[in-house]
């Protein structure tokens, strides 16, 4: 099972791609549920990791989870208008 860094940021651009090749492997290989507790720093680059997973999973008639999603990318989904895509809620 694929599990995520602590750190989803445009500093961290290299780990960024990696951890979007990782999950779309992961998402091919059955995994429907990712946990984002570990993430402890993200910015718009984790909203795009996740949007990028969406997509791929939905190609596949896969319907995704995100889990312990930190506030912090609650809060970003929020401000772009994609919480709703990506089932995020802070309710």
């Amino acid at each position: 099972m694929f599990t995520l860094g602590a750190t989803l940021t445009m500093d961290q651009l290299d780990q960024a791609k990696s951890t979007l090749d990782a999950g779309l492997f992961a998402i091919t290989q059955g995994q429907q549920v990712f946990d984002l507790s570990p993430v402890s720093a993200c910015d718009s680059i984790a909203v795009a990791i996740l949007l990028g997973w969406q997509r791929a999973a939905q190609q596949q008639g896969v319907a995704l989870r995100f889990i312990a999603v930190p506030a912090n990318l609650q809060s970003l989904a929020q401000l772009y208008g994609v919480a709703d895509l990506l089932s995020i809620s802070n309710r």
